[in-house]
């Protein structure tokens, strides 16, 4: 650096000008480098998540080797969401951008013009889901597909950031033997109940139910305070045909005709979890969907 001063200092007025543009040049590129370029370095990547399922299994797999962050809070219904300045923020700083896809995250394409990323990398964990033929997008609700979106992540968080490429290997393994873990257990204790029906008030558990024989019957679009006379009518024909124990419902909802009208049946409401709000602990995809199994196993008994 010294010797580069010297040089300077010897030239004239114009050379000075010339070579000291060169070597604030260098220096800047230089700190850029050390800023940049992250996919080469042991930086961590910031990942946004869009929502609840798709933050689970990101943080599972990055573990603490990525900031992960998620765009819609649990408990904010996903259908429904509207940008904020703050989430266009988020998505301009990002690294990475993990997204169910299937058409569900209508919204993005917006946002992301709007936070003008060039240099954001998208993760898309459905690539390769075989969707049924309504395009249904909660493929995460059936844990061989989970499984599935795992593996994307890691693939695309490996992708993107190399260096860390083992760690999310190793991670992405467990957190899928813990998937594969859970699908044995639907798989043998629901087998027995294969042709069960029951009904959901969000049509959310197709593949869950494809995947185990069961059968899924939503007749009601939420929210539950909007059933018209049709949806009651509707409601009360299905739950006589198939001999339904229980109307099923989202947990937290709070619905005083839902209730009034499993009364007028002799039923009861559970609640079968979408896992579109909760905990962000990785853990509670397994602590949720073995709630979801014991509910579902009751109803088809």
């Amino acid at each position: 650096m010294l010797n580069a001063l010297n040089i300077i200092g010897g030239m004239g007025i114009g050379n000075r000008r010339k070579y000291g543009l060169a070597i604030l040049a260098f220096f800047v590129c230089l700190f850029l480098g050390s800023f940049g370029g992250w996919a080469q370095s042991n930086r961590s990547p910031k990942v946004i998540a869009t929502f609840l399922p798709v933050y689970l299994f990101a943080k599972a797999v990055a573990g603490q080797n990525a900031g992960v962050e998620i765009l819609i809070s649990p408990g904010s219904e996903v259908h429904e969401y509207q940008a904020k300045p703050a989430d266009v923020q988020a998505i301009a700083t990002a690294d990475i951008l993990g997204k169910n896809d299937l058409g569900l995250e209508e919204f993005l394409s917006q946002l992301i013009s709007s936070a003008g990323n060039q240099k954001l990398k998208q993760i898309d964990a459905s690539q390769g889901i075989q969707t049924l033929e309504d395009g249904n997008p909660h493929v995460w609700l059936a844990p061989v597909l989970a499984q599935k979106q795992v593996a994307n992540i890691r693939d695309g968080l490996s992708a993107a950031n190399q260096a860390n490429a083992s760690t999310y290997k190793a991670n992405a393994e467990a957190y899928i033997k813990q998937l594969q873990a859970l699908h044995q257990e639907f798989e043998s204790r629901l087998t027995p109940l294969k042709g069960c029906t029951f009904i959901a008030f969000h049509d959310a558990y197709p593949y869950l139910a494809k995947r185990y024989g069961l059968q899924q019957v939503a007749v009601v679009e939420l929210p539950e305070d909007s059933m018209t006379p049709g949806d009651i009518s509707r409601v009360m024909e299905t739950a006589k045909r198939f001999k339904v124990k229980f109307l099923m419902a989202e947990p937290g909802a709070d619905s005083q005709r839902l209730q009034q009208l499993a009364t007028d049946l002799g039923l009861s409401v559970r609640s079968l979890d979408p896992l579109e709000q909760g905990d962000l602990d990785p853990q509670y995809y397994f602590k949720a969907m073995r709630q979801n199994l014991q509910t579902l196993e009751a109803a088809c008994r």
